[in-house]
């Protein structure tokens, strides 16, 4: 078997690869441009991808091709489609940042609701110093007991926010997605949860229908209120219209953001973004919500465990099969 990792890079180079048992010719890349995909996996029977995309015309060019095994849960880099056509088999990675993303989101709301930025900040400035007491108010605040947490997105991840929310003494809500009204009692419908929440958090996937899930008439409604909320993204970028997200933190509609995931990664120069990155109410990481050491590993075991299963005609975690 010729197994052909085309991202190495986006897995740490701390985390250990455990060999493949099987007999195979192991190639590694760093970093692919999507120029250089068709030439790497042309002669390859298994392809490793976290964030390279690969198309119908790269897939179709790689005769030998067999299994696809991304290194990550989203497959929307993937044309699945061609693989179904092809009898490709593409597996995925679950259930392994159970942990990582729950915490790293809440590590976002602790940060923005106590203003640890703002006070990081003030005390780097000299203002402790200035103020002649033990301690200052300069910004605001707020214990999350008793807030309302809104979620959207009710799969595991967005479950295990709200165990921690509730453990934390938060009201808890899972939000319909916008314009659906048979999900059930259960579900806040979705204009209800923006009025209702302190802080908003989505855990849903990307896709056409919640492409632009919260955008200006969403802030325009949020605005119209007097919760100002913060908006937390630690699940893909476009699911928030981000230039609307900075025109509602600089106008007040909204009292800060945490976000870990935007539309282009990385940054862009041009990005809105950039206009509040120095905003102590805004808070911008790199797409590590995931990336703990323990998730890490777990996912590079799963990897591995993946493609074993192939081999062995057992595929698992399968997205489209044969």
């Amino acid at each position: 078997m010729r197994v052909v990792f085309l991202d190495r890079a986006t897995i740490s180079p701390q985390t250990t690869l455990k060999e493949l048992p099987f007999p195979h010719e192991l190639e590694l890349f760093e970093h692919t441009t999507a120029e250089q995909v068709s030439s790497r996996i042309r002669h390859a029977d298994i392809v490793i991808s976290n964030k390279v995309k690969l198309s119908e015309r790269d897939i179709s060019g790689a005769e030998n091709l067999k299994m696809i095994a991304v290194a990550a849960t989203g497959t929307d880099n993937i044309d699945l489609r061609a693989c179904h056509s092809r009898g490709v088999v593409v597996s995925n990675i679950r259930n392994y940042a159970l942990q990582t993303v729950p915490e790293h989101t809440f590590a976002l709301i602790f940060a923005l609701r106590r203003s640890l930025v703002a006070y990081r900040n003030a005390v780097r400035a000299g203002r402790w110093i200035e103020s002649g007491q033990f301690c200052f108010f300069d910004f605001p605040i707020r214990d999350l007991k008793g807030a309302t947490l809104g979620i959207i997105g009710d799969g595991v991840l967005g479950r295990a926010v709200a165990d921690i929310g509730k453990a934390l003494g938060m009201q808890v809500l899972f939000s319909a997605y916008k314009g659906r009204t048979d999900m059930g009692p259960l579900y806040t419908p979705f204009d209800e949860l923006l009025e209702q929440s302190d802080v908003i958090t989505l855990h849903c996937p990307l896709t056409p229908a919640t492409r632009n899930l919260i955008g200006e008439a969403e802030f325009t409604r949020i605005g119209e209120g007097r919760r100002r909320p913060l908006i937390v993204n630690t699940a893909r970028g476009g699911l928030v219209d981000e230039s609307a997200l900075v025109a509602a933190l600089k106008s007040g509609k909204i009292s800060g953001a945490g976000f870990d995931v935007v539309t282009e990664e990385p940054l862009t120069a041009g990005h809105p973004f950039n206009e509040v990155l120095g905003d102590p109410a805004f808070i911008l990481t790199p797409h590590v919500a995931w990336a703990s050491d323990e998730a890490i590993q777990s996912l590079a075991d799963q990897l591995i465990g993946n493609m074993v299963a192939f081999v062995e005609g057992r595929p698992v975690n399968v997205v489209t099969a044969q």
